[in-house]
């Protein structure tokens, strides 16, 4: 049975993009958001010493990342209005095949199960604005070298993907509501 999110729209994309300042804009004119599943992730387990760290051991830490996406994804889907994602579950996709994990056909499973409105937003990697911070700390290559694998999995199991557009933030949250009034 396929759990349909035509309400949910994903938010994704390469790091650093402006992904959680769009959000954040969306947020205070009364979209729902969903919060990244890894930033979480990172901030209990770094907060705990856990074993399930993106640096020591990829594949407890996208199981974790799978747990609460599916979560986040079920309590969105029980609201009413539109709610902007900050990245979904077909992100594990990539996720897996850029860290070479064994074992994932569960995350394509997911994927095909829990699926969001056909429409994605996807953030280019923008130099201009990228910054690390204590959760994001890859750096710029990784941003570049993501947002490929990214695209291509969303593309991959039907997601027409929208890149958004290198423009200010309030310029950017219209294009997304645009986009969201016309799917």
């Amino acid at each position: 049975m396929t759990h349909a999110g035509e309400s949910l729209f994903v938010l994704t994309g390469a790091p650093g993009a402006g992904k959680t300042t769009l959000l954040n804009a969306a947020a205070a004119r009364g979209i729902r958001i969903g919060r990244e599943a890894a930033r979480a992730v990172i901030q209990v387990q770094t907060a705990i010493d856990g074993p399930a760290l993106q640096w020591r051991d990829p594949a407890r830490f996208a199981e974790l990342m799978l747990d609460r996406d599916i979560q986040t994804f079920e309590a969105l889907c029980a609201g009413k209005g539109p709610a902007l994602c900050d990245r979904g579950i077909p992100d594990l996709l990539a996720y897996g095949r850029i860290m070479g994990l064994a074992e994932t056909e569960h995350f394509a499973r997911a994927a095909r199960l829990y699926r969001y409105n056909s429409t994605v937003f996807l953030a280019p990697p923008w130099r201009e604005i990228y910054a690390d911070d204590a959760e994001r700390t890859e750096g710029w290559e990784h941003a570049q070298r993501i947002y490929g694998p990214i695209r291509d999995a969303y593309a991959e199991i039907g997601y027409r993907v929208v890149e958004l557009p290198k423009v200010s933030v309030e310029d950017r949250l219209t294009f997304v509501l645009d986009e969201i009034a016309h799917a």
